[in-house]
């Protein structure tokens, strides 16, 4: 292993062991919760996942040091390691991941890809993760076998994203950076990507960098790259990938089947605080019924079938009463609006693998 590598996985150990002393320090003891600030910081965010978990991995089962059981190499080196208590895949500089899934060309033609990278202090571009929806490790794709038309790696930065295509020797750009969020402190961001047939779109955490709205490939499969242009001591690291495929708009789905189930709405680990990223499906539910005054919903938790049923339960209804409580918040009247926890009583599917436990756990809302 390079002297280089085993420089940053260190840098990587001590500092999420700072990070963690701090975090002991400032936790709330509230088990269920919203994070107000976050909530506005939050107010614009649209993104929402896709309905149906394609693929799933939070590492939790992983072992510190061996390179994750459900991703390949294509290129370079990665392996497990622990940052905040959470375990994350650690990158060599310019290695590339892809998640092991048995379907060939995986990707259907609307779907989701979120995660969350790790930045660091540094000039955005000399940082990114780079996206390839194609097989192999080529810098591009070629659209079509007659000429030179390419489409090259989507680029994900700190503070925004690029993509490049060149058609008929025609060089294209897109490319958006919200130069609020420069000289942030190194840590995570949500990266949140959707496509829709043609369109795709692209979010570091609630900002919308990219909205191409014909991409000219059909994406087949995803893997992720990490970049730096500073080669020493840099942290480069992904975790929580979630890759799901989407389905209708949420006011056709109530129209159609009464309600709507979405496994978008994430909670951290065994508590009620909403995650932040949940606001982008909360924001539409909340203009959905701004736009439909007549349009009432029962909030129901579930959850896996791990731990015991008295504590699922439980459970559910807290991260049922924290979703009603955010919704209040963005001005939605607490009449509309009813809660239920239905714990591990009614599993989707069976509680085998990563996918099946993401797809149990979720929130429905019912139309009442």
């Amino acid at each position: 292993m390079k002297l280089k590598y085993i420089m940053c996985l260190i840098t990587f150990l001590i500092f999420g062991l700072h990070l963690k002393a701090q975090n002991s320090q400032t936790e709330s003891s509230e088990e269920s919760s919203t994070n107000q600030s976050e909530v506005k910081v939050w107010s614009k965010y649209n993104f929402v996942p896709g309905d149906e978990i394609i693929f799933q991995d939070d590492l939790l089962v992983e072992e510190n040091g061996e390179f994750p059981s459900r991703w390949d190499l294509l290129k370079g080196n990665a392996e497990n390691a622990v940052f905040e208590n959470e375990n994350a895949i650690n990158f060599e500089n310019r290695s590339i991941v892809t998640p092991l899934i048995d379907k060939q060309n995986y990707l259907p033609e609307i779907f989701t890809i979120e995660f969350d990278a790790y930045f660091n202090d540094v000039y955005y571009s000399w940082q990114s993760y780079n996206i390839r929806f194609w097989k192999g490790t080529k810098e591009y794709i070629k659209l079509n076998s007659e000429n030179d038309d390419i489409f090259k790696t989507l680029k994900i930065h700190n503070n925004g994203a690029y993509a490049e295509t060149r058609i008929e020797k025609f060089t294209k750009k897109f490319e958006g950076y919200d130069d609020n969020i420069k000289g942030q402190l190194p840590g995570w961001k949500h990266i949140a990507i959707s496509f829709n047939k043609r369109t795709l779109k692209v979010f570091v955490d609630q900002y919308r960098a990219l909205n191409i709205p014909n991409l000219k490939i059909k994406p087949e499969i995803v893997s992720i790259e990490s970049y730096t242009n500073n080669k020493d001591g840099l942290i480069m690291a992904i975790k929580n990938v979630r890759i799901a495929e989407g389905g209708k708009k949420l006011y056709d789905r109530v129209m159609s089947d009464g309600k709507f189930v979405t496994t978008g709405i994430l909670f951290d680990v065994n508590k009620a605080t909403l995650k932040p990223e949940s606001m982008g499906i909360i924001n539409e539910v909340a203009k959905m019924m701004q736009e439909h005054p007549d349009l009432n919903f029962s909030i129901e938790g579930h959850t896996d079938s791990d731990g015991a049923d008295d504590y699922n339960q439980q459970l559910s209804e807290q991260r049922a009463n924290t979703v009603k409580g955010t919704l209040i918040e963005l001005g939605i009247d607490e009449t509309r609006l009813q809660t239920k926890g239905l714990g591990e009583s009614v599993l989707l599917n069976d509680n085998n693998t990563a996918e099946n436990k993401a797809n149990n756990r979720r929130v429905e809302f019912i139309k009442i």
